[in-house]
C-alpha cells in the first residue's frame, strides 16, 4: 500500500492521534519517515489502557505499524514499552520477530517517558530540534490505540465512533472501558460503579497535564482517562490555585535554588527551557531580556517543575501556561534553535513514576483496572466538531434526520481537518458548527409510532 493510499483511508475514517493534541494521522505520513515508533510509555500516573490494548492486540497493532512503515518506506519500526509492563511485553515478543525491520525498546519507569522528545531521543538518541518536530530529523510517532483504530480501517472499514477511557482513583470499580464518542463523564463514571468520595472532581487524561472538567463534559478522540479525585487532594489543590496568588507567592518565596530547570526533562535535552529564569523575571516584572518569556513556547507542560521538583510548593508551570498560551493568542510560534549539549548527569536527574506517585498522594489508587472491550450502549451523545487539531468538521445532518451507528455525519473542512462519524443510531436533535447531538430513544419512540400507525 502507498502512502497516498493509506492516507486516505486514515482520513476518511476520521483517525487522528488518540490521546494528546489528537493531530490528524494522515498528516503525518510523510516520505522522509524512516523511523517510526509505537509509543506505549503511558507517560502518566495511573493511565492503564495503551499497555492493556497491546497486550491483547499486539498482532493487529504490530500489523498496522507495519503498513505505516510499508507507505511512508521506513527503514525501521520501534516498539517503545515500559519493561515493567511484562506481560504487554511477552505479547509483542511473540509476534515482532515476523517483522524484521522492527524493535523492540525496553523503556525505564520514569516520567515523563512519553513525551515525544523524550520518548526520540530514549529511542534513536536523536534529539528534536527545540522548536522543531519529529519529521525534521526522519521520525513519526503514533501511540497504541491510534494505530489500532488505524488497523480497523483498514481491516474492518471501521470509522472512529468509540474510545477506551481508564477510570481510576475514586471510584467502587476501576476499569477501561469503550464507550460512544460523546457520552458525558458522569455515564462513564457511573460504569466503575460510581464515585466513593462525597465531593468529586474530574481530571480528564492524567493527573499531570490533565484538566480539570465537569461531569457532563463528553468524550472525545482524545480522552484516555477520567481520574476522580477528593476536592481536598493536593493535586486538585495545585490545578485550582489562582494564578494571581501564585504570582504574588513565587514573588515571596521563590529562592532562585534552579530545581524546577535542573529537573526540567526538556532542559536535559538541550532545549532552552529556564522555568527559574521565568520564575525571577516574571515576578520582578523584568523584561529586559524577552527572550526568557519567548523561551516558554519550548516548555512540554509536563508539570514536574511545580508537582515534584519545587520544594516551595511554587507554580511554575501554571505561570509559564499562562504567557505561553498568550503568545499563541498573539500569532507568535517558537523559533527553531540548535540543542544545546545534552546535560552529562541527565540519567540520574529523571524522576522514578513511583517516587512521583508519593509525593502526589497517588500511590493507593495504582490498582489494576481491567480492560472491557464490549462497547457499552447509551441513549444519548453530543458528538463535538472540534476532536482534533486543525478546522472543525461541517455537519452534514439536520435536526429530524436520523442517522445509523458509523455514518458520515459531517465532512472534514478545507485544509487540516478530518470527518465525523455517528456513535450511535438515532435521531438528530441538533446539529450548529460545535456539536451534533443524537438521542437513540426518540429514533425508537417514532418507529414505534409508525408502527402503530401503520398497523
Amino acid at each position: 500500500m502507498n502512502r497516498n493510499e493509506l492516507s486516505a483511508i486514515l482520513k476518511e475514517n476520521g483517525i487522528c492521534g488518540a490521546g494528546g493534541a489528537g493531530f490528524p494521522t494522515y498528516a503525518k505520513l510523510d516520505e522522509r519517515v524512516e523511523t517510526v515508533i509505537l509509543n506505549c510509555a503511558e507517560c502518566e500516573p495511573l493511565l492503564k489502557l495503551h499497555r492493556q490494548l497491546l497486550r491483547e492486540h499486539a498482532y493487529e497493532i504490530l500489523h498496522g505499524l507495519s503498513l505505516i512503515m510499508e507507505a511512508v518506506g521506513a527503514k525501521e519500526g520501534i516498539v517503545a514499552v515500559k519493561r515493567s509492563y511484562t506481560k504487554t511485553t511477552a505479547a509483542v515478543e511473540a509476534h515482532i520477530g515476523s517483522y524484521p525491520n522492527m524493535r523492540l525498546k525496553y523503556l525505564r519507569e520514569v516520567y515523563p517517558a512519553g513525551d515525544e522528545v523524550v520518548l526520540i531521543y530514549e529511542s534513536t538518541k536523536k534529539v528534536v530540534q527545540p522548536g522543531g518536530l519529529p519529521i525534521d530529523i526522519g521520525v513519526a510517532v503514533f501511540n497504541v490505540e491510534t494505530v489500532y483504530n488505524l488497523y480497523m480501517a483498514m481491516e474492518h472499514k471501521q470509522p472512529v465512533t468509540s474510545k477506551l477511557v481508564s477510570v481510576v482513583a475514586e471510584v467502587k470499580e476501576p476499569k477501561t472501558v469503550r464507550v460512544p464518542l460523546g457520552v458525558t463523564v458522569k455515564e462513564v463514571v457511573e460504569l466503575a460503579g460510581g464515585v466513593t468520595t462525597p465531593d468529586p472532581v474530574y481530571i480528564m487524561g492524567g493527573p499531570m497535564m490533565g484538566n480539570l472538567v465537569p461531569e457532563y463534559e463528553v468524550i472525545t478522540k482524545t480522552s484516555n482517562a477520567i481520574i476522580v479525585l477528593p476536592r481536598e487532594h493536593y493535586v486538585v489543590q495545585r490545578k485550582t490555585s489562582s494564578n494571581k496568588i501564585n504570582m504574588k507567592r513565587a514573588a515571596a518565596a521563590c529562592c532562585q535554588c534552579e530545581q524546577c530547570t535542573n529537573m526540567c526533562p526538556r532542559f536535559l535535552l538541550g532545549h532552552p527551557s529556564h522555568p527559574h529564569l521565568f520564575m525571577r523575571a516574571a515576578t520582578c516584572k523584568d523584561v529586559q531580556d524577552p527572550q526568557i518569556f519567548l523561551d516558554t513556547m519550548y516548555c512540554s507542560s509536563c508539570g514536574l517543575c511545580e508537582m515534584y521538583a519545587c520544594g516551595q510548593g511554587l507554580s511554575p508551570a501554571k505561570l509559564i501556561a499562562e504567557y505561553k498560551n498568550g503568545l499563541k493568542a498573539n500569532g507568535i510560534k517558537p523559533e527553531r534553535r540548535e540543542a544545546a549539549p545534552i546535560v552529562e548527569d541527565r540519567q540520574i536527574k529523571r524522576v522514578p513514576v513511583e517516587r512521583l506517585m508519593k509525593r502526589m498522594c497517588l500511590t493507593h489508587y495504582n490498582i489494576p483496572a481491567p480492560l472491557h472491550e464490549e462497547l457499552v450502549e447509551c441513549a444519548r451523545v453530543k458528538i463535538m466538531m472540534r476532536q482534533h487539531i486543525g478546522a472543525p468538521a461541517k455537519p452534514l445532518v439536520k435536526a429530524g434526520d436520523y442517522v445509523e451507528a458509523g455514518q458520515l455525519i459531517a465532512e472534514p473542512a478545507d485544509g487540516l481537518s478530518l470527518p465525523v462519524h455517528a456513535s450511535i443510531s438515532g435521531k438528530v436533535l441538533e446539529a450548529n458548527d460545535k456539536f451534533i447531538m443524537v438521542d437513540k430513544a426518540l429514533m425508537d419512540a417514532d418507529k414505534k409510532r409508525k408502527g402503530r400507525a401503520n398497523g
